[in-house]
């Protein structure tokens, strides 16, 4: 199992964005991660930084760390200028970053642009078109292609990324389509847990709704002819009934891992502590859990 953390682009790169990174590194996280939106929940009115120069910043001033998305969405994103974006940070990176990708929701992004916000079919329709054009993109020189919702007319992307065929994608699903693109696509499967459990469950039921998912995903492997054993399997911590307990202790910590490890989970993501949020945490516990969990995790 791997752990990973998700810094949100709340700081200054020269007040304290740049040393989080590096610190990262050097904590010996296996991926740094940041949200893609144009703003987010309780930090709409306070700062908030773009996705991509944070992460080509970030992959400025660190050697081995990888670095992602967690995640980008169609809301305010289209294939072909994302394809570019994508390729370039690969390769500043020097073949480092992973993909996080999903439907999107119905925050600030989903009308940020003017438009109306979409239903969840809609959502997953646009997510349905928009990650095989991605795919086709980010692996082929020259692309056109006609949908219903997005169209590439010769979109050149040479030299492609530094990964190959491409760099990774890590879906978000917990849906049978989204599931599908993630058994189709996916090099990694995303989630959250179960939504409707983060008020009022329990930490076991979120257990077996998590076990839930990953049959799910096992079902939609099995019809595309894939391995569910191929794919990372990844949960992001903090919208589960455990909320930030886990990072209380080392031992808080080592006892929610080994529950979710043996649901098969290969990595566990873990946000960077944010004084009077929903993500505050004691920062020497969590750099703790950082180097001593991942001692023993293995």
């Amino acid at each position: 199992m791997r752990l990973s953390t998700v810094i949100l682009p709340i700081d200054r790169w020269h007040e304290g964005g740049r040393r989080k990174w590096r610190h990262a590194e050097e904590l010996g996280f296996h991926t740094a991660y940041t949200y893609d939106h144009l703003s987010w929940r309780a930090f709409r009115d306070g700062p908030w930084f773009g996705a991509v120069p944070t992460l080509t910043a970030a992959a400025a001033v660190t050697e081995r760390l990888r670095l992602g998305t967690l995640v980008t969405s169609p809301n305010f994103r289209h294939p072909v200028t994302l394809a570019k974006d994508l390729i370039t940070l690969d390769d500043v990176s020097g073949g480092r970053i992973t993909l996080g990708i999903g439907a999107g929701g119905n925050g600030f992004d989903a009308t940020a642009l003017g438009q109306e916000a979409w239903t969840p079919k809609e959502r997953a329709d646009r997510f349905g078109e928009f990650v095989p054009l991605l795919d086709r993109l980010l692996t082929e020189d020259a692309v056109t292609d006609r949908g219903t919702f997005y169209a590439a007319d010769e979109a050149r992307n040479v030299p492609g990324c530094v990964q190959r065929p491409r760099l990774p994608f890590a879906v978000a699903a917990t849906g049978p389509r989204g599931m599908r693109l993630a058994a189709r696509y996916g090099q990694g499967w995303v989630t959250t847990g179960d939504p409707k459990l983060y008020e009022d469950g329990t930490p076991e039921q979120s257990v077996a709704a998590l076990a839930g998912q990953i049959e799910k995903l096992g079902k939609a492997c099995a019809e595309t002819g894939r391995d569910v054993a191929d794919l990372d399997k990844i949960l992001l911590t903090g919208f589960t009934p455990d909320r930030n307990r886990p990072l209380e202790s080392v031992d808080a910590f080592m006892d929610f891992a080994g529950r979710h490890r043996e649901l098969g989970f290969t990595e566990i993501v873990v946000h960077w502590p944010i004084p009077d949020s929903d993500f505050a945490a004691d920062q020497a516990v969590f750099e703790s859990i950082a180097t001593e969990a991942l001692a023993q995790l293995g």
